[in-house]
């Protein structure tokens, strides 16, 4: 078969088989989504006695600062980093849905690859909103990532293509339902912080889903693309990886905001540094995130010199 053919054939297969995956997460979409301000109860107020988060999943758990702190400091503290990794997943959500209208901006709007999209961004202002209200309830600032993570993320928005946009996503998006799949199971946690992470993680598996089957058509893509280019193939390719790095850096850099810290009475500088020197939060960064590594490592996205960016992140 020519060459022209056969990209012709694979052209075709890529476009059915996303819109074989648009059809059926619309479906899941209609059948199985949540209205914040009807399902949860915001006017119940919060337990004085009971934690945000499983304490084993703290950042400063197991260190002589944790031991330090009072039973309330730490139920204080587990609250207000719990509102730190929200604010920061509105900022991810934003930025993805940036990405995700950037993607479809020249797509045939009929195809449900496009409406799917769209529907996922729906979502997104729905949990973004979620989110909000939640760190409102909890009376904590709404911490926002240092400014050169901002400034990363307008870049982002603005230059990133295909596999760059669905392999960020994917970082944000799984680290983030590992950590609220077992937070909505834990009885002795926050009602409100349950009920937010079960909506969260439902509608969350379908933009997962999409994530991942559409970052496997980008990279076979671009592979087909970089054998045709040569050098300036690879590069783009390696450029991705090094973006995607960087993408992992910031987000675990920026999940528990200093002023957390500042927030039960310890020195925020000295606190971040005992954390990222704290071997149990660095296994839950690398728990919360062992499904999403070994994707993209299996995608061939974590190689070369985008590694020491993964291991400066602690998720490999």
């Amino acid at each position: 078969m020519p060459p022209t053919a056969t990209a012709a054939t694979t052209a075709t297969a890529q476009a059915q088989d996303r819109e074989a995956t648009a059809a059926r997460l619309l479906k899941i979409s209609a059948g199985n989504s949540y209205d914040p301000d009807v399902d949860i109860d915001w006017r119940a107020p919060l337990d004085p006695e009971r934690m945000f988060a499983p304490e084993h999943r703290l950042s400063l758990y197991g260190t002589p600062l944790w031991d330090g702190l009072t039973p309330q400091q730490r139920i204080e503290l587990s609250k207000h980093e719990v509102a730190s990794i929200a604010s920061v997943g509105i900022w991810f959500e934003m930025l993805l849905m940036r990405l995700l209208l950037r993607h479809i901006s020249d797509q045939d709007p009929r195809t449900g690859h496009v409406q799917y999209a769209l529907t996922e961004v729906g979502d997104e202002c729905r949990h973004s909103i979620m989110f909000a209200r939640m760190i409102e309830a909890f009376g904590t600032p709404a911490y926002r990532p240092a400014p050169m993570e901002r400034a990363l993320g307008k870049y982002l928005g603005a230059t990133a293509g295909g596999v760059q946009t669905f392999a960020a996503a994917l970082i944000a998006e799984e680290i983030l339902d590992a950590l609220q799949r077992e937070a909505m199971a834990d009885d002795s946690l926050q009602p409100l912080v349950r009920m937010v992470s079960r909506i969260h993680v439902v509608e969350e598996a379908r933009h997962i889903r999409f994530a991942r089957d559409e970052l496997a058509r980008q990279v076979a893509a671009s592979r087909r693309s970089t054998g045709a280019r040569g050098w300036a193939g690879r590069a783009s390719l390696a450029y991705s990886r090094l973006m995607i790095g960087r993408a992992a850096w910031t987000v675990t850099h920026s999940l528990i905001h200093p002023g957390a810290y500042a927030a039960v009475g310890l020195d925020p500088v000295a606190a971040r540094a005992a954390a990222w020197r704290n071997p149990v939060f660095r296994e839950t960064l690398r728990w919360s995130a062992e499904r999403v590594t070994a994707y993209l490592q299996e995608l061939g996205l974590v190689e070369g010199p985008a590694r020491r960016l993964w291991r400066a992140s602690a998720l490999i």
